[in-house]
């Protein structure tokens, strides 16, 4: 077997014991449930030993033998460490590609407005957006910075605190003359609300349900209205004047500043659980150009307040 073989079947057998599952660990990688069975089959043979115990009935999920737990963190380290080499190689100074993962929302309304400072300070740094709504594996994706959307907890990443956000009900300009002033919250009944599923999954996400219970609302029924899965499409949907939407003031900064969003219910003051984080593999926080897009985060998000 040759060398570059080994490093696909070691990837392939670490991703299947981490998920526990093929299935999952071929989402992945990007290849199919069997490719990753035939990977960590190959290895299989030419260790002369299963990985996996096989053939249990009612176990679904794929359990590593003794010897592959021994194994699993001196692997999990040498990747870590090859990850580390290959930025190095491609560092050159503060110069070469920075991937950077981001939600696509974040992105839009966000970053990419800013963007052009940190291509001003570093020219010859040239930035890879990775944009997903999914966790991605940062070593797996070569991803050498993030910004994460949550509670700083996340295996195998070093996280620092960007940004602390505030909820608020947000319309459009045109939207508020033709429907009339809002005096309280309970003047939202029967009005077009528009929901933010984008991150639906995490305890603490803003909803409509939460907002309406801590602004004393009744009679307002939160199950009506329009549901977007993008907080930047959520944003646009109350620029067009298609209701009320719930602002992360992350998101809609730019929006307000510009009267495209007038806030609404001023009196209403609620401090997300969730915050926005920047994250990165601690073994590459020396590398130079993260390092100064890390600097670069922070700096605009203090000059944002």
């Amino acid at each position: 077997m040759k060398g570059p073989v080994h490093l696909n079947a070691l990837r392939a057998f670490e991703a299947s014991a981490r998920h526990q599952s093929f299935s999952s660990a071929a989402a992945e990688l990007n290849v199919t449930p069997a490719a990753v069975g035939q990977l960590v089959r190959s290895l299989e043979e030419w260790l002369g030993t299963p990985l996996f115990h096989r053939g249990t009935s009612g176990r679904s999920r794929l359990i590593p033998t003794d010897t592959a737990e021994r194994a699993l963190p001196d692997l999990r380290a040498g990747f870590d460490r090859l990850a580390v080499g290959l930025s190095r190689l491609r560092e050159g100074s503060r110069s070469g590609v920075l991937t950077v993962a981001v939600s696509p929302a974040f992105a839009a309304k966000w970053l990419l407005p800013r963007i052009e400072r940190f291509h001003e300070m570093w020219p010859e740094t040239d930035v890879r957006l990775d944009t997903n709504l999914k966790l991605v594996d940062f070593t797996a994706q070569g991803i050498d910075i993030g910004v994460r959307y949550g509670r700083g907890s996340w295996p195998g990443l070093v996280s620092e605190k960007l940004m602390d956000e505030q909820i608020c009900a947000v319309c459009s300009p045109a939207w508020l003359a033709k429907n009339g002033k809002l005096k309280t919250p309970n003047d939202l009944s029967g009005k077009a609300l528009i929901h933010d599923l984008s991150v639906d999954g995490h305890l603490g996400f803003a909803s409509w349900d939460d907002w309406l219970q801590r602004a004393g609302a009744e009679n307002v029924d939160a199950r009506r209205g329009m549901r977007i899965n993008n907080s930047a499409a959520v944003l646009q949907a109350a620029v067009d004047g298609h209701g009320v939407a719930l602002a992360r003031s992350v998101m809609a900064r730019d929006d307000l500043a510009a009267g495209r969003l007038v806030p609404l219910f001023p009196k209403v003051k609620w401090t997300s659980e969730l915050a926005y984080y920047i994250v990165y593999r601690g073994e590459c926080a020396s590398l130079p150009k993260l390092a100064a897009f890390r600097e670069w985060l922070i700096q605009e998000a203090k000059s944002a307040h």
